[in-house]
C-alpha cells in the first residue's frame, strides 16, 4: 500500500470518526502528496521522495510551534503539536541518541574525521545513510558534539 492510499484510508476513517485533529493532519500531507505529483517534473513518488515529505511538514510545524512558543501563543503551539504526532505516525521510526551516536562514531571512524573542519563530510555522509531515521538538528548536534 503506497503513502497515498494509507493516507487515503486513514482520512475516510478520520471523518467517519470526526476527528478533526487526524482530519487536519492527514489533510495537510494530502495537500503535499498532490502539490509533489502535479508539480511538473513527471516523476512519481518513490519511498524515499514520501518520508523527504513528511519529514519537510515535520520541520514546517516544528518551526511554526517555535515561533508560537516563543509569543506565547498556547492555542496554535497546541494544534502545531497534535499535527506533527499525525504526520510522524507515517514516518519510519527514528533512531533513538544512543542508536545514532554509534553509527554516527562509525561514520567518523570511516571518513577519518578529527575536527569541525571535517563536520561537512561527516554530515554529506550521514545525512545520506539516516535519511528517514534520525532529524538532520539532532544528527547536527550529535556529530558537533563527538567532533569537539
Amino acid at each position: 500500500m503506497t503513502l497515498e492510499e494509507k493516507i487515503q484510508a486513514d482520512l475516510k476513517t478520520a471523518m467517519k470518526a470526526k476527528d478533526k485533529t487526524a482530519m487536519r493532519g492527514i489533510r495537510a500531507i494530502k495537500a503535499a502528496i498532490l502539490l509533489a505529483k502535479t508539480d511538473g517534473s513527471g516523476e512519481s513518488l518513490t519511498t524515499e521522495k514520501e518520508i523527504k515529505l513528511l519529514q519537510k511538514l515535520v520541520k514546517q510545524r516544528r518551526d511554526s510551534l517555535e515561533i508560537y512558543q516563543k509569543q506565547n501563543r498556547e492555542d496554535l503551539a497546541a494544534k502545531e503539536t497534535e499535527e506533527i504526532n499525525i504526520i510522524e505516525k507515517y514516518l519510519p521510526e527514528q533512531l533513538s541518541e544512543s542508536a545514532l551516536k554509534e553509527v554516527l562514531e562509525k561514520i567518523i571512524e570511516t571518513t577519518g574525521a578529527s575536527s569541525m573542519k571535517d563536520m561537512g563530510k561527516v554530515m554529506g555522509m550521514a545525512s545520506k545513510q539516516l535519511a528517514g531515521k534520525a532529524d538532520g538538528k539532532a544528527i547536527s548536534a550529535v556529530v558537533k558534539q563527538l567532533l569537539q
